[in-house]
């Protein structure tokens, strides 16, 4: 209930606010704040790292998509075009050695067109990681 002034004529209320409270509990919070600040040490912020592979990849397949969304696997100096439903099985099969035998330290590498739309880029990697297919990567250069 307001506080009301006995003055005059009837009873008014009075419509002020008490402000020094207000302002003694603000410098006791500044003079704390200053007092602590310099007591605060400063702690360090451990940052993730990109770690490095132990060695280099033996071979590197890259998998372009073009502006019209066409398909090449490039393995060496030799490009192939691919259909998506095929896409895993080339891969594979580059994976593969000339003796038939897996190599397990093959990398792929997905490098798109700027003007190609991110979801077409999402269901290459989706298709390949899907088929087991291990280190798909992103290139960072976009293809011409």
């Amino acid at each position: 209930m307001p506080a009301v002034a006995g003055r005059g004529r009837g009873r008014r209320t009075i419509n002020e606010i008490n402000m020094v409270p207000f302002i003694d509990v603000m410098l006791v919070l500044l003079i704390i704040f200053m007092v602590t600040a310099p007591l605060i040490t400063p702690s360090m912020i451990d940052l993730p790292s990109v770690g490095k592979a132990a060695r280099q990849p033996d071979q590197i397949i890259q998998v372009v998509l073009n502006k019209n969304d066409a398909l090449e696997v490039k393995v060496k100096e030799q490009t192939t075009a691919v259909q998506i439903k095929d896409l895993a099985a080339t891969v594979q099969k580059a994976q593969t050695g000339k003796d038939g035998a897996a190599l397990t330290n093959s990398a792929v590498v997905i490098s798109a067109d700027k003007n190609v739309k991110y979801e077409s880029v999402v269901k290459v990697m989706d298709t390949l990681q899907r088929a087991g297919i291990q280190r798909v990567g992103l290139s960072v250069q976009l293809a011409n």
